[in-house]
């Protein structure tokens, strides 16, 4: 009986300091230890519970200081693929120091005559999570709620430190149930015999790229795509070539989250690609009377596009997370696209470095493209390992996936990698070692593609206006896509989305009335 009183006396001295770390207005915490010493007797008992429940429960799962220690004895043991019973768990508490603190070897055996069978230990093991899961938020709480009243702390800086604590709580959260094949099989032929029936024989988002939507048989859900490329080679160029292809032409909602350039720099860029006048006279408004009736007859495309703009500068991913949900239930948008991804942060959360940092974006980008089931495009940018190479070496300037920069996550995270390769930026004679002419010409080239081959295809860049078009020339006409936006059959849309939405470029484009003078 010692070992059960110094247990007992260990339990006594520890528990008053042990509730008031949580106490709140009075009440105890959420715990139950006869669940806790339930799940430690099953997996002293039964052979392969542990297996059950190890990424459910850590050590500090349990609220008992003694249960934390056995637990992380018997965590120990499974770590080494060793026997977990009652005599080696023991031995291990005795090996680490713990085992008087834990109760001494007579409450070890008595964890394990209380135990009829290992049955059920999965779920009491998720109920032990859970509570402890309620614990952590209530000390937040707790802690956001002191910082708060602190007037020394800055509000935005303490939303930020929320932001990332709550998000970081919430990877704890018990994991997802596995699925029986049978329903994912139903929902695969459903798929196929949707796509089948589909007029443009695509079962992803139409890019209006024709070669690139053969290729990826458009953009996929829950999809994380990165394009990539090195400064000048035109990636905000090809992004709202191709937002203004989906959500003008195909009536597709897209959400673009533009960290580098204002909204209004963006739209004056896609009124560039629209109307086919150049950059420099919008920005000067010096433009002939045919431009100007050009611009105005053009533009009027763009008016009630479901295109949405956010032109937050230092967008956290926890922010992303949030807009990115209300616009996905208010609006329905069915594509996003982040420019770019290195200008992202974390903020709440501590890092050893940036490539973690960057890690741990590229990773919470991919979680949410599953959690929203939409694909999401994130530019990046490439390291300058690409401008050291020679052009005339084996791989020439053409980017690889060595030269991601920051974090080979990215790599990793992606569905699918693009790179945007332009030869005539670094072949100022306009002609190819073969004599072949590529002035105008862009490689888009798709580096990895998890469900599909890898391939290079061409396109057209016509930089005075900053618009990739198909290599082909067959691209739709400006003035003719409203209509066809207008009346593209619902069904052949794979993301369906409704009627055109407002909000979106309407909110920064108002009509000039009768009388007054070109907005730009």
């Amino acid at each position: 009986m010692p070992q059960d009183n110094t247990y007992n006396n260990a339990q006594r001295r520890s528990k008053p300091e042990h509730i008031s770390k949580f106490d709140h207005g009075g009440r105890i915490p959420p715990r139950d230890n006869d669940l806790e010493e339930a799940v430690l007797g099953a997996l002293m008992l039964e052979k392969d519970a542990y297996t059950a429940v190890c990424d459910l429960l850590k050590p500090e799962s349990f609220y008992e200081p003694a249960n934390q220690k056995i637990y992380a004895a018997i965590q120990a043991l499974g770590a080494a693929q060793q026997s977990i019973d009652m005599l080696t768990v023991t031995e291990k508490l005795r090996l680490q120091g713990d085992l008087e603190a834990a109760g001494g070897p007579l409450r070890i055996s008595e964890l394990t005559s209380r135990v009829a069978s290992g049955a059920h230990v999965e779920f009491h093991a998720r109920i032990v999570a859970q509570k402890y899961l309620a614990r952590e938020l209530i000390k937040f709480a707790s802690q956001i709620e002191a910082q708060a009243f602190d007037e020394s702390y800055d509000v935005d800086d303490l939303l930020q430190e929320a932001e990332g604590k709550l998000f970081e709580i919430s990877q704890r959260n018990v994991k997802k149930d596995v699925t029986q094949i049978d329903p994912v099989i139903n929902a695969a032929i459903e798929q196929i015999q949707t796509s089948a029936n589909r007029a443009s024989g695509l079962s992803g988002l139409e890019s209006g790229f024709h070669e690139l939507d053969k290729l990826t048989s458009g953009w996929q859900r829950s999809d994380l795509i990165i394009i990539a490329a090195r400064p000048a080679m035109g990636k905000t160029a090809f992004v709202l070539s191709m937002a203004k292809n989906m959500a003008v032409t195909y009536n597709i909602p897209v959400a673009i989250f533009s960290l580098e350039m204002s909204n209004l720099q963006l739209v004056n860029r896609l009124i560039q690609n629209t109307c086919e006048i150049e950059g420099e006279k919008i920005k000067s408004g010096k433009l002939s009377q045919m431009e100007w009736d050009q611009l105005m007859s053009r533009v009027k495309n763009l008016y009630s596009a479901p295109l949405f703009i956010d032109d937050t500068a230092s967008l956290s991913i926890f922010e992303l997370r949030t807009k990115a949900r209300r616009l996905v239930r208010e609006h329905n948008v069915s594509f996003i696209i982040i420019d770019y991804l290195q200008l992202m942060n974390a903020s709440g959360m501590k890092f050893g470095s940036r490539e973690q940092e960057v890690s741990m974006i590229s990773r919470s980008l991919k979680q949410l493209a599953k959690e929203l089931n939409i694909p999401i495009v994130a530019l990046s940018q490439l390291n300058r390992s690409v401008e050291s190479r020679g052009a005339d070496s084996k791989d020439g300037k053409r980017p690889q996936l060595s030269d991601l920069r920051e974090s080979g996550a990215i790599e990793q995270d992606a569905d699918i990698v693009c790179f945007i390769h332009r030869p005539e930026y670094y072949l100022r004679s306009g002609q190819d070692a073969a004599g072949n002419d590529i002035r105008g010409l862009a490689e888009f080239i798709v580096a990895k593609h998890r469900s599909g081959r890898v391939d290079d295809v061409k396109m057209r860049f016509k930089s005075k206006f900053a618009r990739f078009e198909n290599w082909d020339g067959e691209q739709e006409m400006t003035s003719g896509m409203r209509a066809s936006r207008l009346n593209a059959p619902a069904g052949d849309d794979p993301f369906a989305a409704g009627t055109p939405l407002s909000g979106g470029t309407a909110d920064i484009l108002t009509p000039a009335g009768p009388g007054d003078q070109p907005p730009f």
